[in-house]
């Protein structure tokens, strides 16, 4: 069946109930790629964000900080080797109902996934789910193979706009598109599609859902929220 249609969806949060990159980051020193001292730094982070001392961005700025600081001399093939295993053990600790969307979309619907986590896992998360096309974080690699912590691309500094250049060069229309994010960073591309969807949103793109009459999405255990714009209007 020819695919005609666009979906786009974020991973962390919005599929993956983690973060991608925090279980890269942990696995790399667990596996002795990143040195042992790293996990001190690794725990200070992790509770800095689940005691809520941090916000999910600046979480995030510290995890991209921390992972460019020890990928530096590091061997690509260390990365990818980790990465899938990674995969391997994390993959299916996915949300239920992206888990249906995914499922129902897949067969007339041009698949993307974009995320700020390195391209080395994104890619292997796009494989394990069959999606059509992957956007994540490049880090330089020099002539020997060996990673120099630079960063070439950062997809989530601008989602929207790296959606768009590549619809433009594919000649995907967004008729009928759906998009699909829990953060800020995603309301950039989901601005772009016809059905955005705000999952499980952090204050600021619940904010902006609300602003927009984006619909809301809700899941909590394995129970399935939808909140429409009337419903939100009733209960203000």
């Amino acid at each position: 069946m020819k695919k005609d249609k666009l979906a786009i969806f974020d991973i962390d949060g919005t599929i993956f109930r983690k973060n991608l990159h925090f279980e890269l980051l942990t696995e790399l020193v667990n596996s002795g790629v990143f040195k042992k001292t790293t996990k001190e730094e690794l725990i200070d982070l992790y509770g800095d964000w689940v005691n809520q001392r941090h916000t999910y961005e600046q979480h995030r700025d510290r995890m991209v900080r921390l992972y460019r600081k020890n990928i530096i001399g590091c061997r690509e093939e260390d990365i990818k080797r980790i990465s899938q295993k990674v995969i391997k053990l994390n993959a299916q600790r996915i949300y239920i109902f992206t888990k249906g969307l995914m499922e129902e979309l897949r067969r007339d619907h041009y698949m993307i996934i974009i995320s700020g986590s390195p391209v080395e896992i994104v890619s292997e998360y796009a494989k394990y789910f069959q999606f059509d096309k992957f956007f994540g974080s490049i880090y330089e690699i020099d002539k020997k193979g060996l990673y120099t912590g630079k960063e070439l691309f950062v997809p989530v500094s601008n989602k929207g706009e790296v959606i768009g250049d590549f619809i433009k060069k594919k000649g995907i229309s967004f008729k009928e598109s759906i998009g699909i994010g829990d953060t800020e960073s995603d309301a950039k591309f989901l601005r772009l599609v016809e059905r955005p969807i705000a999952f499980n949103p952090n204050k600021g793109l619940k904010a902006i859902a609300e602003f927009e009459k984006w619909e809301i999405v809700v899941e909590r255990k394995d129970v399935i929220y939808e909140i429409s714009s009337l419903q939100k209007e009733s209960l203000q």
